[in-house]
């Protein structure tokens, strides 16, 4: 019958229930539990049956390894759903929704075991005969710095210089990361910490001034870190509060990192960047890789990732609605300015409003 929604069953979007409809406004979405326990007790995945022409979507990694092998086995179209790469003004950890979302039907872009469409689309899609989506990767990345929008958009603004005194030697900056992370879980073929990745820049760079970034959720307290970051003050400079990301890499001469999409927004402005796992943007030709992935065989150029990820394989919202990178991305730059204005005293605090009237 025309008109019917195709029935959406979603798991582990529990703390942003009040958002999936918006996202997915031509499914009737239905929000499951995330705990595994749950799902069971109140009957999935055999629930799925009672439905017509279901679609499964996951968040993450997080469901019960069963239930990807009992859709497959039935035929249920599955999809992982994971935050894009521009996302909000605030952390997830602070419940601030995402803007972007990347779905995936193999697996999340951040897996580095085993090849996600994003992967499969860098590996073979013909990027010089798209003339269009070539310049509009262009246009957007251009904005995108001269916005400096970056995922997350609530750092201080202030330079090195400022925070560190004048320039006298190459910076080195080492990205910190959530260690207990998926993308670190998923992207590294052993085991490392921050300070490891501390210790390795040091190493290879002793004339250089190393400088070490922790992740913004440990420095607001919304994420536990592993290592301590004591442990290698003696050979770096710690930034010890949450500098924004374009601030950050201003200045800076090479970026060490594990996973982080930090290390793309330094490619974005053409500084070097040393991988030590195998995060989407690494294997390509354009990162020094600590780590190897044989199914990335092709050589492709910063313009050509940007555009298989952040245009071809990310979704927008803002204001209830679908909308364009380019509209996300001026929509962030707003929310962030009346965010300073506001904290300033000056106008009261207005944007997007994220509800259930969204």
């Amino acid at each position: 019958m025309s008109g019917v929604r195709r029935p959406a069953i979603l798991f582990g979007f529990k703390p942003w229930k009040d958002y999936v409809p918006h996202w997915f406004p031509d499914r009737d979405c239905k929000v499951v539990s995330r705990k595994p326990r749950d799902m069971l007790l109140r009957g999935w995945p055999l629930r799925l049956l009672l439905y017509r022409s279901p679609e499964v979507y996951v968040w993450g990694f997080k469901y019960p390894p069963f239930l990807k092998s009992f859709c497959r086995r039935l035929g249920i179209p599955f999809y992982h759903v994971e935050d894009g790469f521009v996302r909000s003004v605030s952390l997830g950890a602070q419940r601030s929704p995402p803007a972007s979302l990347i779905i995936d039907s193999r697996t999340l872009h951040y897996d580095a075991r085993n090849a996600s469409d994003l992967e499969l689309t860098l590996q073979t899609y013909d990027f010089a005969a798209d003339e269009a989506l070539m310049e509009r990767a262009e246009k957007c990345i251009h904005m995108l710095l001269e916005l400096r929008v970056s995922k997350y958009n609530l750092g201080k603004r202030i330079s090195l210089d400022t925070l560190l005194g004048r320039k006298t030697r190459r910076r080195i900056l080492v990205i910190g990361q959530v260690e207990t992370d998926a993308s670190i879980a998923f992207g590294c073929d052993r085991p490392v910490t921050n300070n490891d990745v501390v210790h390795l820049a040091a190493a290879e760079n002793p004339d250089a001034q190393i400088i070490y970034k922790p992740h913004p959720e440990v420095l607001h307290g919304t994420r536990p870190g592993v290592s301590n970051p004591a442990e290698v003050a003696g050979i770096c400079e710690i930034l010890k509060e949450d500098v924004a990301p374009a601030d950050a890499l201003e200045g800076v001469d090479h970026v060490y990192t594990i996973t982080s999409l930090m290390g793309f927004e330094a490619l974005l402005r053409g500084i070097p960047v040393t991988c030590y796992g195998m995060p989407f943007y690494a294997g390509w030709g354009v990162t020094d890789d600590r780590q190897v992935c044989e199914r990335r065989t092709r050589r492709l150029t910063v313009r050509e990732i940007f555009a298989g990820s952040f245009i071809l394989h990310s979704r927008y919202f803002a204001a209830g609605k679908k909308m364009h990178l380019e509209e996300v991305a001026a929509d962030i730059n707003e929310q962030r300015t009346r965010k300073a204005e506001h904290r300033k005293g000056r106008v009261q605090p207005v944007g997007i409003q994220y509800g259930k009237d969204w």
